[in-house]
């Protein structure tokens, strides 16, 4: 699923993974829908995470990007960066999202960078600023993750 083979971890992180014995680039992806929309996660860590997803294909019927593309980009940002501040014994599930839209495009590629607001035990927030090719914004997003223990999930 996804470029799972340009995702950049950190070393540590791919550590820590891999003393459990996940290969964490083999297992992280976008997912099935960001997949199909083109996301590509480009830089991955609990501090920041980059990805990228084209306009053409992820329109409304204005031919303007749609608003709910930008939030699947910022969901998939926000829940990577929680899931690798939880660690391995924790999942990330959004429990909230709240996306301001701020300027419409027709074409292109935006770039989406998530940092955290606050990264608890239980929760994680983070603000996810989504812009154009020429830096411009176009939506500025908010999304808390709940922290759940994997000990006794079924997958």
């Amino acid at each position: 699923m996804g470029e799972q083979s340009t995702v950049k971890f950190p070393q540590e992180v791919i550590d820590e993974y891999a003393a459990l014995g996940v290969d964490l680039p083999a297992l992280f992806s976008a997912g099935h829908l960001g997949e199909r929309m083109g996301v590509r996660i480009l830089e991955a860590a609990a501090d920041r995470v980059v990805g990228t997803m084209p306009v053409e294909g992820n329109t409304q019927p204005y031919g303007l990007l749609h608003g709910g593309a930008s939030a699947v980009l910022a969901e998939t940002l926000g829940s990577v960066g929680s899931m690798l501040h939880g660690g391995p014994s924790k999942i990330a599930v959004g429990v909230d999202l709240n996306c301001t839209h701020h300027r419409g495009l027709r074409s292109g590629l935006v770039t989406g960078i998530a940092t955290p607001v606050h990264r608890g035990r239980s929760t994680a927030t983070y603000e996810i600023a989504i812009s154009d090719e020429q830096d411009r914004r176009v939506c500025t997003a908010r999304l808390t993750c709940l922290l759940r223990d994997t000990e006794g999930l079924t997958g």
